[in-house]
């Protein structure tokens, strides 16, 4: 297995894309990118943190390979965007790629490079492609937000 951490807005959204992509064997979110130790949501949100709300995933790269995973990264979200995606503002709602080996990082580049070449965007792409991090993990209420806010309104328990 193999691991990949993106920023791309809010984080619950993020790892629900990741979710439904074959090969993902697990998925979490939390923060990474920041300076201060052990944050919590609220000092993430407080922006005192300097950290993105992340997801982090591990692949199967027999199963989906990491150029496959830029691909649905750069479909998510407005990768032109600085420090904010739909209705949400602020750096921990960044668009970063935390590369985790030098082959990440090159793919990340190379990736972004021919995006921004591509024409699809007529702004820059402002996404930051940096060296993982110390990876702090979100609380459990905010691991598959998703699924568990469908599970309670269908009536089921989120667990």
């Amino acid at each position: 297995m193999e691991k990949a951490t993106f920023g791309a807005g809010c984080f619950w959204g993020v790892e629900a894309a990741f979710r439904k992509v074959k090969g993902i064997t697990s998925t979490s979110v939390g923060y990474m990118g920041g300076h201060f130790p052990n944050p919590c949501y609220l000092d993430v949100l407080s922006r005192i943190t300097g950290h993105a709300e992340v997801a982090q995933v591990e692949y199967d790269p027999n199963q989906v390979s990491y150029d496959q995973l830029l691909d649905v990264f750069w479909h998510i979200h407005d990768p032109t965007s600085l420090n904010r995606q739909g209705p949400d503002r602020g750096e921990q709602y960044r668009s970063v790629i935390f590369f985790h080996n030098a082959q990440q990082e090159e793919a990340a580049k190379r990736s972004k490079q021919k995006l921004q070449r591509s024409g699809k965007f007529d702004k820059d792409i402002v996404t930051e492609i940096k060296a993982a991090q110390e990876y702090y993990l979100a609380t459990e209420e905010h691991q598959q937000y998703f699924e568990k806010k469908e599970k309670a309104q269908a009536g089921l328990s989120p667990a």
